[in-house]
């Protein structure tokens, strides 16, 4: 069965900086593109960055220049470094793969900005 956790979102300041993971399990992680995706409130999910399977990576452009995603495949785990924060940053933070199992979702990760 797919497993998708992701970890740590915490409360930052604007300009600050967090680093997110996701551990993901039961499919062949190496096989997979992998994307973070994030759902503020009232508003829809959306795919703020990705991980082709060779490593190539895109970005929303509300995010370009100051996050990146990488993937560590030993580990079956994918990152996002966050950096510069916004408050228009703050959301849930979801990993999947791209694009995404429609059925599997994580808890996701909470990321507040706010001074």
């Amino acid at each position: 069965q797919v497993q998708l956790v992701e970890s740590g979102g915490e409360l930052v300041q604007p300009g600050g900086s967090l680093r997110l993971s996701c551990a993901a399990s039961g499919f062949i992680f190496s096989m997979a593109a992998m994307g973070w995706y994030r759902q503020a409130p009232g508003k829809q999910r959306e795919l703020v960055a990705t991980v082709t399977r060779g490593g190539s990576t895109d970005y929303a452009d509300s995010v370009k220049d100051r996050f990146t995603i990488s993937r560590d495949n030993a580990k079956n785990t994918v990152y996002l470094q966050m950096n510069s924060l916004k408050p228009e940053d703050a959301a849930v933070y979801y990993c999947n793969t791209n694009p995404p199992f429609r059925v599997y979702w994580g808890q996701g990760t909470q990321v507040t900005v706010s001074s």
